[in-house]
């Protein structure tokens, strides 16, 4: 089936004609003759004079150069037949922490030192590009929280946002309340037995406007599952120092952590190292996946390109008219459509006679 993916584009169609009426007529600079017997001269020259103001001919390819961009910012486009999908998995959303002590280089990756959030890329950038059949979304932050992908089944776009996720875009504080609430927005919407939060963080809530147990009882009432990941090495063994001297890790708020996946049935897990944290990505590839209602997708073929070149293709014979003034498309909208091949010795007497009683 044809169809226009963005139709209100066609209410553009008179915009040139009402910017004519509204701006002023353009000045060539050039000087102009103005003649009565404009008619008579042309039969005697044998060719058409230019007028001012261009005919309908003249005017038909620059509307229809309008009317084909139109048709190409409209997106039309062709759908096939409705073909089933079945979502067989889970909603999961991850809350990645961007403050500022995510970027703490206390982490081991390939026995090189590595920043707390670069090391969370790597693992759970694996993990959510392995969770077929799941719909997986992210949500970034610090301060505050903002949602950076919504869910969807599009797993490598995910990843790439997680990828491109920069440490401070959200603030420097920790609003982990904030981050629950606005994952349990987002999830509520979703069947009750796929909903699924992992939240990964390496300090305290010390910001936001949502305490993290509050959010968490309602998380709970909303069927929501919460997994919190707590980041950082041991404070004990790790001989990294952050900003005056004092550890990252310290700030580290366990016992919140724990209540938060213990009331809503999830599960609290500690990140020292790359290892912990793989064996972590290995234990929520265990989720067990749910069946949800299947749904339906028409698969959908763009065809904005052929208006697109042939507009193109006429922009670049307009070109060509100008530049080149004595062709065959210059003549195509310049002559009369019925004109006679010779006109007749009494038409030419005739117009000969009315130029020497004007004289």
């Amino acid at each position: 089936m044809f169809e226009f993916a963005w139709p209100w584009i066609f209410v553009l169609l008179p915009l040139p004609w009402l910017m004519r009426l509204v701006l002023p007529a353009a000045d060539s600079g050039e000087p102009a003759l103005k003649v009565s017997f404009l008619e008579d001269l042309e039969g005697l020259v044998g060719r058409r004079a230019r007028a001012n103001l261009p005919t309908w001919r003249q005017q038909a390819p620059f509307i229809l150069l309008w009317l084909l961009l139109l048709i190409a910012a409209a997106r039309p486009q062709w759908l096939g037949e409705p073909l089933p999908i079945a979502a067989s998995g889970r909603d999961l959303l991850v809350a990645v922490d961007v403050s500022g002590s995510m970027d703490f280089p206390d982490m081991q990756w390939k026995e090189e030192d590595i920043s707390r959030l670069g090391l969370v890329q790597r693992m759970l950038g694996d993990f959510l590009e392995s969770r077929e059949g799941d719909r997986v979304g992210l949500i970034l932050f610090g301060s505050q929280a903002y949602l950076q992908a919504p869910l969807t089944f599009d797993r490598h776009t995910v990843r790439r946002w997680l990828d491109e996720a920069r440490v401070g875009i959200a603030g420097k504080n920790t609003a982990i309340g904030d981050a629950i609430g606005l994952a349990l927005k987002r999830l509520r919407q979703r069947p009750a037995q796929s909903r699924v939060l992992i939240l990964v963080t390496d300090g305290a809530n010390n910001g936001g406007e949502i305490d993290p147990l509050t959010a968490a009882r309602l998380a709970a009432d909303e069927s929501v599952k919460i997994y919190t990941i707590g980041v950082g090495a041991d404070p004990e063994q790790s001989g990294t120092a952050g900003f005056l001297g004092v550890n990252p890790s310290l700030d580290l708020d366990e016992a919140t952590l724990r209540e938060i996946a213990q009331v809503t049935g999830g599960q609290y897990f500690r990140a020292q190292d790359g290892e912990q944290l793989l064996t972590i990505k290995t234990t929520l590839d265990r989720l067990e996946p749910v069946t949800q209602q299947p749904t339906q997708a028409r698969p959908a073929q763009a065809l904005y390109h052929w208006p697109l070149a042939i507009a193109l293709l006429l922009s670049l014979l307009l070109v060509a008219r100008e530049r080149w003034p004595d062709n065959p498309l210059q003549r195509l909208f310049t002559q009369p459509l019925f004109q006679p091949s010779q006109p007749s010795e009494w038409r030419q007497r005739l117009k000969r006679l009315r130029l020497r009683r004007r004289r």
